[in-house]
């Protein structure tokens, strides 16, 4: 089908229709990010841990350190993939090599989660980084620039990643616990078989995709090379090849970072300036429109470190408060398994809901503009960790609280959450340049592997309960820290609605 991207553009209706087979692609790819996502911290604490000589606290902080080591190169990784992708291999090719590196690794961990943990882990922190924001710049492709049906399509998006999120964060942990098929699993299995279960699904987004091509017209394609007679030719096949050959040199240098946090703080204080670095050179060859629109867009962008840094407690110092401090008193159901999977099923029905609510409050000219959506997802996000703070009123002596209090606060840090991610995924496409999309979605998740490196940190300084404390003193010490979060998002929110004036005039038509 070769449609052209004029024909792809002028969609009736809400939706692209091709939106919906990049939906199905995007909502396996999550189910196996997520299904990872929700298990490393417990599996590093009560398997790779299992026979240290650490302390309990010891053992939580190091965790939450090296989980918040993965995240971050999972998400900083995308920065690489975004600009491997706008120079050499296109949106298409990219997604493909992410999807086959994601199946590697899964299979590595069903193989041998044991053994092998950070060599599967490293494979799918790759694979992700070429995966992850090439889908996204894809459905920003979809929309013509101005068309006020983009926000709403990238909410639609949003659910369908949430879909994947809220299957594989609750299944793969389930069964890797023996909550869920533990008649069916041998229990020394049980692990592989979760782990399994997300290259299973990896390989069915990729089977959707190479459908889903035949009608995304000349979107995504690979980059040529300009000629200096005007004409176009393909780029040399060792340009591609030596990505392919790069990104599994990477491979053993993440794993040594990862297994090792210091190493990862190291990179951390290293890429960010250099990365600012690379895009202020690159704001050296554009107009001075182009140049102010992408100043708007490093705004959004280290405000979005401040929301994540919080927001990602969900999987370090959120995950350990489930499996230690939450009944079961939400239909008998893991409170891990609802920490991973909660705030997904909210989204999966609010989303669909709040992206005609922009549609509907655009046509009468009454929607809040970005800026104002932004700090209204930091006000929802404080508002949610309070309602955190608030279980520690509904605890046993012996450090228990209400799993049905802590749903709560996830449903009030969704609301934040469809205020900010879904927008800010559409707003990078808007305020980009033609040649730097790619990068400026990598961009906005660099921003995240910072979010997710603070909120390790964070999550690891909550870990450090004094010394012989009771399960009753760890719940107080985690809820007065959400409780301080909570302040913080707050306050982010009010500063970001504060200076929406300046940053309007620096997006110009942009809404």
């Amino acid at each position: 089908m070769n449609l052209t991207l004029e024909e792809i553009q002028n969609f009736k209706g809400k939706y692209p229709k091709q939106i919906w087979s990049l939906f199905f692609s995007e909502m396996w790819e999550r189910f196996c990010f997520y299904g990872m996502r929700g298990m490393l911290t417990f599996f590093i604490i009560n398997v790779i841990f299992e026979n240290s000589t650490l302390k309990p606290a010891e053992k939580d902080e190091l965790a939450n350190l090296q989980y918040a080591a993965i995240q971050a190169f999972v998400y900083a990784f995308t920065f690489v993939g975004g600009l491997f992708a706008d120079k050499i291999l296109g949106f298409r090719k990219s997604l493909f090599w992410g999807g086959i590196l994601m199946i590697i690794g899964s299979l590595i961990l069903a193989v041998n989660p044991h053994e092998y943990f950070f060599l599967g882990i490293s494979f799918t922190v790759v694979g992700t980084g070429f995966f992850k924001p090439n889908i996204s710049t894809m459905v920003g492709k979809l929309y013509k620039s101005g068309d006020t049906r983009t926000d709403a399509g990238f909410s639609l998006f949003y659910a369908g990643i949430n879909l994947g999120a809220l299957l594989g964060g609750y299944l793969c942990i389930a069964i890797g616990k023996g909550e869920m098929l533990s008649h069916l699993i041998p229990e020394h299995k049980r692990w592989n078989v979760a782990f399994g279960l997300a290259a299973i699904v990896m390989v069915i987004s990729l089977v959707n995709f190479i459908f889903t091509q035949r009608q995304l017209g000349p979107i995504g394609l690979q980059p040529q090379r300009l000629n200096a007679d005007g004409t176009f030719s393909a780029l040399a096949k060792w340009n591609e090849y030596s990505v392919y050959i790069l990104s599994l040199v990477f491979i053993p240098l993440i794993m040594i970072m990862v297994s090792v946090p210091e190493y990862t703080d190291y990179f951390m204080w290293t890429v960010g300036p250099l990365t600012l670095i690379y895009l202020f050179y690159e704001m050296t060859k554009v107009s001075s429109s182009e140049r102010n629109k992408l100043w708007a867009a490093l705004v959004f962008i280290i405000f979005s470190i401040v929301f994540w840094g919080i927001y990602e407690q969900s999987g370090g110092s959120l995950s350990i408060f489930a499996a230690n401090n939450l009944n079961k008193d939400l239909l008998g159901l893991d409170p891990n398994g609802v920490n991973n999977s909660g705030g997904a099923f909210f989204i999966i029905f609010l989303a669909p809901i709040v992206g005609l609510l922009w549609i509907w409050l655009s046509k009468r000219k009454l929607e809040p503009n970005t800026l104002i959506k932004f700090g209204l997802g930091f006000i929802f996000l404080g508002l949610g960790y309070y309602v955190l703070f608030a279980t520690k009123f509904f605890a046993t002596l012996q450090g228990i609280t209400s799993l049905n209090i802590f749903t709560i606060a996830l449903l009030v840090i969704t609301f934040g959450e469809l205020c900010l991610s879904p927008i800010g995924l559409s707003i990078m496409t808007k305020l980009s340049t033609e040649k730097l999309q790619g990068m400026m979605m990598g961009m906005w998740f660099l921003a995240s592997a910072y979010g997710q490196y603070v909120a390790g940190q964070i999550g690891a300084g909550m870990a450090k309960v004094k010394t012989g404390a009771n399960n009753y003193d760890a719940l107080i010490t985690y809820t007065d820290g959400y409780k301080q979060l909570g302040l913080y998002a707050l306050i982010a929110g009010v500063v970001l609605i504060l200076i929406s004036p300046l940053v309007k005039k620096l997006m110009q038509e942009v809404r």
